[in-house]
């Protein structure tokens, strides 16, 4: 932000000066308020922790309410998030932003939510609308510093900034900023193609992105088929055979050259693309739990944030009927109304990322105001968009899509994806890139095709599942569920668990997926999208249990492709080994859940650690070397053997990898961990001769030594005082203004420091980057374990807390909790919410 932020510092510590100046923006939260869009009264009683618990007559009602609840907590989330989704941070920031808004605008995603809107259930939009009124209601009470410190900050960034009154689009908008976050294997899909044109072989690319271990690390369904139009689980002999089963072919799509610099240039939305996004959840039976009732568990791994990227919320009518049928608590997002994650009277359901591949990218033959298609010109689609600067002159451009979608390549200022045509590995024959012809005059365009730049019907899912009353009403409100395409895992309290996997998710032509496509052959184009009772699901299977992890879906006898860039599944295979132990034990109860969501073990150092404790090791990295001796895996924040792991690994793969460079870093995670372990195997493999160390064991024998140096240097010559917590530390990031570089502002509005166990592809999966250090960049953002045999000892945490406000109390009151591993109750019936009240807020029409 340049001089900008110098000014914006010394406003924001004049304003910080004085206490009532950041009190100002803190939320009423006892006694009577006007909120005039009201029918009726609402109720809004709030714990010690500052969770609010929603009680009105009518749906309309309760979530007018819970929209003047969330711009109570976390108005300026909301405002920023919109005008993410908008395109239109340049109007806040000034110019810096001018790249991101074109990108965003190219996508347009506010326009394909304008046009969902109307899409939806009619039940759907009177809920928008309502949530939009109670915004309002609380923006008609207060303006600029009293909406939040932030906009104390913006009054001196863009003075002439109007916040404008909320809207259904704007919540529906959000839901493309979680999409993009969950989109799949675009990242992947780049870093192949750029590979090849570095130089890699396709051979040793695909070493690099291995197939999914199937028969070490289980799918979530093992094994199914589509019979009659339908999802078959576990079909036993017989299975696999038949036209029906048939895969795309795995290399059907042809290779690319580099399309630019990836998406590693996207801006964060609800945290940074790694190999840390992920989640957890599972499911256990009422047989093998302590009172005969299922159990649910659910960490989602997002981005680091302050304030954390969900709002816990209980929304209530005070008479449940088919007009007013919500009773639910759980996780949402301020700017959406409704639960996302939770749980009413008879179901709980939890969420993790399915991971299909829903985003393709076609490398377009431009030729003046056409693409070429099949050796015929079709024209470009194309529309004018303008960005609104602060501090500078508006920026006008066009936006051209050709039949795939929007061309990326066209908002050079945000992505440099221009640069793919200069050196295509094929031709519009599919020719090899020596026998590849010359771009054409007009140049190459890469076009992506997303589902969800085509409007859909989630935000009618969520409602819909809020109000379920069982599996098939559930699964019916899934059949709306369009985008991020998630695993779904499920329990009632008529004792059923059960799986499903909804979403839009592409039928593709000629190719798989994994490779940009050449646009100029239709071959390649998507033919339409799955038929929802195709998608896995299962009920109520013979284990007992349930585990999604973001491993494969469903096993290889599966006739649909949903992608062949799964996780690896070291943390699913964990979940469900610590799950068949406590089976076995019998009783399980939330406390056991709990204890599981925290397991720090690094699954992927029991192929490795053998190894290194063969490889030679002098001095300090000796010494290193005997705590891997002695060590169990575990990751816990005070453990020495950790750190020194951590560090070898770094080190380990930059050796190993180096012919990678920093374009395409080797993944840290559980696809570095597959492609070592097997690399182990082959000490001839070409990948351990290297320019600093030549061999398999001097390999492993210099990363060790980098480890003990850098370690010795950073935590102290003794390596047993050598601690993971202190290197793997975490600070919430607040995203807008933390990281502004000025030392006074990321005081104000950055969380606090922790530290932390755990680690990338662990089940508590705090993920760290390998370019920048050991510090946490993904986290589980909550977790939730639900009895449902008693709602009210069920057990949830957040990653920060409740409130957006800087210096409010519960802005970051559960962080500590968070890294500690501790929960607080998760209340659900009103004796008990009640009961737990320390502020209780009434509001009238």
């Amino acid at each position: 932000m340049g001089a900008l932020c110098v000014v914006t510092g010394l406003a924001l510590l004049a304003a910080a000066a004085g206490f009532w100046s950041v009190r100002r923006a803190f939320p009423q939260t006892q006694g009577e308020l006007a909120l005039p869009a009201l029918e009726g009264e609402a109720t809004v009683y709030r714990d010690g922790r500052g969770v609010p618990h929603v009680y009105a007559a009518t749906a309309e009602d309760l979530f007018r309410a819970q929209g003047f609840v969330h711009a109570q907590d976390r108005f300026w989330q909301m405002h920023f998030n919109r005008m993410t989704t908008a395109g239109r941070l340049a109007e806040l920031f000034g110019p810096d932003q001018v790249g991101t808004d074109v990108y965003l605008r190219t996508m347009g995603w506010r326009r394909v939510a304008e046009r969902e809107y109307d899409l939806l259930e009619p039940d759907t939009r009177a809920y928008l609308d309502a949530y939009a009124e109670g915004v309002n209601a609380y923006l008609d009470q207060r303006g600029g510093g009293e909406l939040g410190l932030e906009f104390t900050v913006l009054g001196v960034l863009s003075p002439d900034h109007e916040v404008e009154p909320w809207t259904a689009v704007d919540s529906l908008a959000w839901l493309k900023a979680m999409a993009w976050d969950l989109r799949g294997n675009m990242a992947e899909e780049i870093e192949r193609a750029g590979l090849v044109a570095d130089g890699l072989t396709r051979e040793q690319v695909e070493e690099l992105y291995p197939a999914y271990p199937e028969e070490e690390h289980a799918p979530i369904v093992s094994g199914g088929r589509v019979r009659d139009g339908a999802f078959e689980p576990d079909p036993g002999p017989g299975a696999g055979d038949g036209g029906d089963t048939a895969l795309p072919p795995a290399d059907a799509a042809p290779a690319l050259a580099e399309v630019g610099a990836g998406l590693a240039a996207v801006p964060p939305l609800v945290g940074p693309h790694s190999s840390g996004l992920g989640s957890n959840s599972w499911v256990v039976s009422g047989e093998h739990t302590a009172s005969g009732l299922p159990l649910l568990a659910n960490d989602p791994h997002l981005g680091a944030q302050m304030p954390s990227v969900w709002h816990q919320t209980g929304l209530h009518c005070t008479e449940v009927t088919d007009a007013c049928p919500f009773d639910v608590t759980g996780f949402g997002f301020a700017g959406l109304p409704g639960v996302v994650i939770g749980h009413n009277a008879d179901i709980a359901w939890g969420f993790t990322n399915l991971g299909p591949d829903v985003a393709d990218l076609y490398l377009e033959r431009i030729e003046g105001d056409a693409a070429v298609v099949d050796g015929e010109h079709e024209p470009l689609r194309t529309r004018e968009e303008t960005v609104r600067v602060a501090g500078g002159a508006d920026v006008t451009f066009t936006v051209r899509s050709t039949r795939h979608g929007p061309l990326l390549s066209d908002a050079a200022s945000a992505l440099d994806l221009r640069d793919i045509g200069e050196a295509p590995p094929v031709d519009a024959e599919g020719r090899p890139a020596e026998q590849a012809a010359a771009a054409p005059e007009g140049g190459y365009g890469v076009a992506l095709s997303w589902t969800a730049l085509e409007p859909g019907t989630t935000a009618d899912a969520i409602f819909a599942m809020n109000a379920a009353e069982d599996f098939a009403s559930f699964r019916e409100a899934a059949r709306s569920f369009a985008v991020p395409a998630q695993n779904l895992v499920y329990a009632d309290t008529e004792g059923t668990i059960g799986y499903q996997a909804p979403g839009t998710i592409p039928v593709r032509g000629a190719g798989d997926g994994r490779w940009p496509a050449p646009g100029w052959d239709s071959d390649y184009d998507w033919r339409g999208y799955l038929d929802f009772d195709e998608l896995p699901t299962v009920t109520d299977p013979e284990s007992g249990f349930i585990v999604t992890a973001n491993q494969a879906a469903v096993g290889s006898d599966y006739p649909h492709l949903l992608t062949a860039d799964w996780d690896y599944g070291y943390r699913s295979e964990r979940i469900r080994t610590l799950l068949a132990d406590a089976v076995g034990r019998g009783g399980l109860t939330t406390a056991d859940m709990g204890e599981i969501q925290l397991d720090n073990e690094n699954s992927g150092a029991r192929a490795i650690v053998p190894y290194l404790l063969d490889a030679p090791a002098e001095g300090t990295a000796a010494e290193g070397r005997r705590l891997l001796a002695e060590w169990d895996f575990q990751q816990d924040a005070d453990f020495a053997a950790a750190a020194f792991y951590n560090a070898v690994w770094h080190h380990l793969l930059d050796l190993t990898f180096d012919e990678l460079g920093s374009g395409y870093p080797m993944d840290g995670g559980s696809r570095g961990w597959l492609v070592v372990s097997r690399l182990l195997e082959d000490p001839g493999s070409p990948w351990w001769r290297g320019t600093v160390a030549d061999g398999r064991d001097a390999v492993l024998a210099e990363a060790m030594e980098r480890a003990a140096e850098e370690l010795a240097q950073t935590l102290g010559e003794d390596p047993r005082s050598w601690r993971w917590g202190d290197l793997h530390t975490l600070t919430a990031g607040h995203p807008s203004l933390g990281s502004s570089g000025i030392a006074p502002l990321e005081w104000v509005f950055n969380g606090s420091t922790v530290e932390s166990g755990g680690g990338t592809s662990v089940v508590n999966a705090t993920g760290w980057d390998l370019a920048e250090g050991y510090a946490v960049t993904t986290v589980p953002s909550m977790r939730m374990t639900v009895d449902l045999a008693d709602f009210d000892r069920s057990r949830w945490i957040d990653l920060t807390g409740p409130s957006g406000h800087a210096f409010h109390p519960h802005r970051e009151d559960q962080t500590p909790l968070w890294a500690a591993g501790e929960t607080i109750p998760m209340r659900f019936t009103r004796p008990a919410v009640e009961e737990a009240a320390v502020d209780v807020l009434t509001l009238r029409p």
